[in-house]
């Protein structure tokens, strides 16, 4: 009975030890849409003579604008797409990876001519991901020609489906562990060694390195080519994750701001 006492009084003694050592990243996130922001170049976009060009991809993409489906390289993600025009104002992306449909896009410029709705489904995840992004005008068109033509800079999400937002990390020792629920995956010690991603399309493997007690980085490759690095830190009352995206593609410097749930 004596034995049993004091064994239950030190493991009481060392519980909040333990929960002073749980990572502040453990736990699952929800990023605010609200605090999205970008510094990439306008997307340039060309609808002219049956023919459709656009910079929204790395590499950029030419293709017919005739609805069907037209043979594209270079894109990890993509190996077809298909640009159907459905009026002035508005044209139909459809994107597949082995004959299947992984994206769909409706871009849908307004009256105004000032701004752009885009509406899509990304179903290159396990469940597909929703969502609807207002673009602003930067440059204007040819005179005449498909409100679409012209260059476009990201002004905000207007709505993302919960799965494309919220994601789970979990800190054990050197290790840590990230999935979502579109089934993008990695396990990977804070070594800066790299491991097999899954899910993701545009990269392959992963490395995390610990930057500090609530900070870690994360280095995505593919073919054995950096894609982006991710730095996130976590906010001192452990609340607000803030992670800033440098694309190695574009070039350009993204952050947002993920809350606790």
């Amino acid at each position: 009975m004596k034995k049993l006492f004091f064994a239950g009084l030190v493991a009481a003694l060392l519980m909040p030890a333990v929960a002073m050592a749980q990572s502040a990243f453990d736990g699952t996130w929800k990023t605010d849409i609200s605090k999205v922001h970008t510094d990439r170049k306008p997307v340039v976009v060309t609808l002219k003579d049956g023919m459709y060009h656009c910079t929204c991809s790395v590499p950029p993409f030419t293709v017919k604008a005739d609805g069907t489906d037209q043979a594209v390289s270079g894109h990890p993600g993509f190996d077809t797409v298909a640009i159907k025009v459905i009026d002035d104002h508005t044209i139909q992306e459809t994107e597949k990876k082995d004959g299947k449909v992984v994206g769909s896009y409706t871009v849908t410029v307004a009256a105004d001519d000032k701004t752009a709705t885009n509406e899509f489904t990304d179903s290159s995840g396990t469940t597909p991901v929703t969502g609807k992004v207002v673009l602003a005008r930067v440059t204007k068109g040819a005179a005449g020609a498909n409100a679409v033509n012209g260059s476009w800079q990201l002004k905000n999400y207007d709505n993302l489906s919960d799965n494309g937002l919220t994601f789970t990390y979990k800190v054990d020792g050197d290790s840590v562990s990230m999935s979502d629920p579109t089934g993008r995956s990695y396990t990977a010690k804070t070594d800066g060694a790299y491991v097999p991603l899954q899910g993701e399309p545009g990269a392959t493997s992963v490395s995390v390195k610990k930057l500090g007690k609530d900070s870690l980085q994360e280095t995505y490759k593919r073919d054995g080519k950096v894609m982006s690095v991710d730095t996130m830190t976590v906010s001192a009352d452990g609340k607000t994750m803030k992670t800033v995206n440098h694309n190695k593609l574009t070039g350009a410097t993204s952050t947002e701001v993920a809350d606790r749930q």
